[in-house]
Parts: C-alpha cells; structure tokens; sequence
C-alpha cells in the first residue's frame, strides 16, 4: 500500500514540476520582452494561454517565477556547451566552437540573456533574489570552467587563471557583446568569436 501511495505522490510531484516547466516556458517571452520592473503575474497571464490564479496557484509571486524561468532556460545553455567539451578533439575545434556557440546564443537568445542579466542586476538591491541568482552564476561558472580546463589539456598547457577569473572574463565579454548587439551593431558578434579565440591562449602558461 506504502509503494501505491508513494508511486501515486511521485506522479502528482511529476505533473507539478511539468506544469510549472510548461507555464515558465509560456511566460519567458513576456519577460524578457518587459523584463523584471515592468511585468507582473497579471501581464503575464494575459499573455499567455493560462489564467492569472493558474499562475498563481504554481508559483508564490513574481519573484518565484521569474527565478524559476532563468534558472531552466540557463540549465538547457550548460548543457549545450557540455557537448562542446565532450565532442571537440583539438584545442582549435574547441576555440572555434566555442565563439561560435556563444555568438550564436547572443544572437539567437538575446531576450532571454537579457532578462538574465535583469534579474542579475536586480539581486544587488532584492535580497530575495540573491541566492538564486548565486545559485544560477555558479553554475555558468562551472560551465565556463569546464570549457576552460578542456582547452587546457587539450592544448597541453596549465592555466594561469582561476574558475571565477575565466568566467568573470567571458561573461563580461558576453554582455558586452549583447549590448551591442541590441543597439543593431553589426560587428558585435563577429567580434564576440574573435574575442573568444584571443581570450583563451591567454589564460594558458606561455
């Protein structure tokens, strides 16, 4: 009886976690078209297919959303990049790929990491964001720093840097990069992949 209720518990827990994934994925658009000051769960709702207490029946507040929304479009870009670390055989493939995958997420992605970096910079005044948004940056670290290591035994070098040197490095490349890329500058992302492939050797001993 035990097991029955347990299978029964799991499946509820399932269609929880589904139905959450599916309303953050219909509010996203929304989001990163107002970002974080100008939306709330009412906007939200008349944007989407699902009624505002359907919203608020899965999600506590705006806060909860949002966070939930970053946090899951952010766990599919790790894994993304993941397979740039497992498929690049060389040092060179990997450089490649790499300037190339973060170009193309800018370009292909610009409103979701524009809310992110929304979120981000909302943490420092929002004490109720904070360790989400830790949370959420520590694991694009790691994900930097797995490319980054990968690189360096590639290439048979050690590094020279740290794992928050190297992300603190890209990401500020990144956001940069979408700046300039929201202001309709067409060299933004070309030079995103140059940047990306002069800023890798550099953290390589000689």
């Amino acid at each position: 009886m035990t097991d029955v209720s347990d299978r029964i518990s799991r499946r509820q827990v399932d269609k929880f976690a589904e139905r959450r994934a599916q309303l953050a994925n219909s509010a996203l658009r929304t989001l990163s078209e107002l970002g974080y000051a100008r939306t709330s769960l009412r906007e939200i709702a008349q944007n989407s297919e699902f009624s505002h207490g359907v919203l608020h029946y899965y999600f506590r507040d705006k806060v909860e959303l949002i966070t939930h929304c970053v946090k899951q479009y952010k766990a599919e870009c790790v894994t993304r990049y993941d397979q740039i670390v497992t498929t690049s055989v060389s040092a060179d493939q990997l450089c490649r790929d790499f300037g190339i995958a973060l170009a193309a997420t800018c370009e292909e992605d610009a409103h979701l990491h524009r809310l992110w970096y929304d979120l981000r910079n909302q943490a420092l005044f929002e004490e109720s964001f904070r360790a989400d948004v830790i949370e959420i940056d520590k694991s694009l670290e790691l994900m930097i720093w797995r490319i980054v290591t990968q690189y360096a035994e590639l290439s048979g070098r050690p590094l020279t840097v740290s794992s928050a040197t190297a992300y603190g490095l890209f990401d500020g490349l990144f956001q940069q990069a979408l700046l300039r890329h929201l202001a309709k500058d067409p060299a933004a992302l070309p030079e995103l992949r140059t940047a990306t492939s002069q800023t890798l050797p550099k953290l390589l001993e000689p």
